[in-house]
């Protein structure tokens, strides 16, 4: 995702509508950051939160007739929406063809493409409107889990909790150090910018993707994508961020896990169906990779099925590395930020790519 110039817009205030669940004292604070917005919101519209960034909501909440003919009234005369309405890509299909007005979209979704993508808008309605992202609001809590994971298999948990659990004392043996490690992070946007910092101030060696090639703080190494595979069979662990798009595909798949070195630490917090899961348990049964740590799965709810869940050498997390408690007054401030920008004709922040969609 990519700054894009917009055009200004024509008139002194933006009329936005909240189409995803949003706390009055967040709405208040973009109209107070952006006195130019005018926030429309009806809280007994949106289904309440029933946790921290619940943007669906609680899926018991049902509209009756009148209640949707309201809302999707409202959402109709928006020029600006905070959310894609009820986080449903057929909402906002149906949104878009019924406004002609609308001329931004800011999803609550880091990867929100994906969802503009399912809308299946034609050209013109994707000419017409700016879709953009959240990205990075959740890259501070998502670094955070690439480093849990990777020092998680650098120290061995599995062993440690296997022992623990026996109440065995073997003898003693060596963990790996971090700032003995290599690390290889598969796109620098938002959140592998901020897996860099952290990892790099942690004293690794960092390695990192990048389609622009510009220098990223914390990046040793800048790796093009046509060398990823014999970049990993260098490093001691690997960490991908990436979003979901056909490029992006089981881009960590068979060729790059056959790459690695035995050992070789997996941390996933980008989207799951970038990383092929059947070549990854290949990768795992013969010790390619000593250990994975999966935030993103390819098929969300993990099926129970999955061989992933009872793996002694994966730690499966459901999707929930990036959940703050702060993320919806991130969101809140960004939205107000991007009004901003949008209303003084200035590049708005992660434009959604519409031939791509990341």
């Amino acid at each position: 995702m990519t700054d894009s110039l917009t055009t200004a817009v024509s008139v002194a205030t933006l009329r936005a509508v909240a189409a995803v669940p949003l706390r009055e004292e967040l709405c208040a604070l973009i109209e107070e950051l952006e006195p130019r917005v005018e926030l429309v919101r009806a809280h007994t519209l949106t289904p309440p939160m029933r946790g921290a960034a619940d943007w669906s909501g609680d899926p018991a909440f049902v509209r009756t007739p009148e209640q949707q003919a309201e809302f999707d009234a409202l959402v109709d005369s928006a020029d600006a929406l905070l959310g894609i309405p009820d986080v449903d890509p057929d909402a906002l299909a149906r949104t878009v063809a019924a406004n002609p007005r609308l001329r931004w979209v800011m999803t609550t979704a880091a990867g929100g493409g994906s969802q503009v993508k399912a809308a299946g808008l034609d050209r013109e309605a994707l000419d017409r409107i700016v879709f953009t992202t959240s990205a990075g609001v959740h890259g501070g809590p998502l670094a955070e889990f690439a480093v849990f994971g990777v020092i998680a298999g650098a120290k061995d948990l599995p062993r440690l909790l296997h022992d623990q659990e026996r109440r065995e004392w073997p003898g003693r043996w060596e963990m790996r150090q971090l700032d003995e490690l290599t690390v290889l992070v598969v796109g620098l946007g938002g959140i592998g910018a901020e897996c860099a910092r952290r990892f790099s101030a942690l004293g690794a060696r960092v390695w990192g993707t990048s389609r622009s090639g510009a220098p990223v703080d914390g990046v040793d190494r800048l790796v093009p994508l046509d060398e990823l595979e014999s970049a990993a069979a260098e490093v001691d662990a690997i960490v991908v961020t990436l979003p979901g798009t056909d490029q992006t595909h089981h881009l960590i798949g068979e060729g790059v896990l056959s790459a690695v070195k035995p050992g070789t630490i997996l941390a996933s917090v980008g989207r799951g169906t970038v990383v092929d899961e059947t070549a990854l348990l290949a990768a795992l049964e013969d010790g390619r990779i000593g250990f994975a740590a999966l935030d993103v799965f390819e098929v969300e709810p993990l099926p129970s099925e999955s061989p992933l869940w009872s793996h002694p050498r994966v730690l499966v997390s459901p999707h929930t590395a990036a959940l703050s408690s702060k993320e919806e007054e991130r969101i809140a401030r960004r939205f107000a930020d991007s009004a901003t920008r949008l209303l003084d004709g200035r590049p708005l922040p992660n434009v959604v790519d519409t031939v791509e969609f990341y």
